[in-house]
């Protein structure tokens, strides 16, 4: 006879995935905390996790090294941009739902609900430490070639279409995420010129969005 297996009440597993949830989110600050004050080469994983009060292997439950704690609140960014591209109106076009998404996201962060470390000002913060670290820009761009795959195949869902037979998914994929890049790159060169952060970089990146079709298809003369 199969021995039954003992039930878990609800709020007993809801409040072990909230103190799971509230040790990464710990850890993600701690890191990002000492990235930016010593930078990231001279930081060690057991930093990370004694400024938590963690062990070592209680670190490595949740990441696998110190990459991906530094890439964690745009993961989870583009974790939360997937998910709200994916709950855009069917009417939308594809770059309109893109667009729709990232706003989202962008206030979802100015209210810290992306992650612990996860506001804007926080994000612009990795921005600025990805571009100056080799190690971690070359994490990022890998981890972006994989997300325009994700975001090429919800694009495709949502229009009908074959990614691997049509191309438009993965083109407008990869130009949205350049646009993006660029839109942090701009800000960060001088945010003053851009106003408050969450307002600037998205005013940025919906001018960078509006001059995209004439930059593609128009004279530039």
């Amino acid at each position: 006879m199969a021995t039954p297996v003992s039930a878990v009440h609800p709020h007993s597993a809801g409040l072990r995935e909230r103190k799971k949830q509230k040790t990464r989110d710990a850890l993600v600050d701690a890191a990002h905390r000492l990235f930016l004050r010593q930078g990231y080469a001279k930081t060690t994983v057991d930093e990370i996790a004694a400024s938590v009060d963690v062990s070592q292997r209680t670190f490595f439950r949740y990441f696998a090294n110190k990459e991906e704690v530094a890439l964690a609140v745009l993961a989870d960014a583009e974790e939360t941009f997937l998910e709200l591209l994916r709950g855009r109106p069917a009417a939308e076009s594809p770059l309109e739902a893109m667009r729709g998404a990232v706003r989202q996201v962008w206030h979802s962060l100015d209210q810290g609900r992306v992650a612990e470390r996860g506001t804007v000002t926080g994000a612009l913060e990795l921005f600025e430490l990805i571009e100056s670290t080799p190690t971690l820009l070359a994490a990022h761009l890998r981890h972006t070639l994989q997300q325009e795959v994700e975001v090429a195949r919800v694009l495709a869902d949502r229009e009908g279409l074959d990614p691997a037979v049509d191309l438009r998914p993965r083109l407008l994929a990869a130009v949205f995420g350049t646009v993006v890049r660029l839109s942090h790159l701009s800000y960060a060169a001088a945010p003053d010129q851009h106003g408050h952060c969450m307002d600037g970089m998205l005013s940025l990146i919906e001018r960078h969005f509006d001059q995209l079709g004439p930059a593609l298809a128009g004279s530039w003369r």
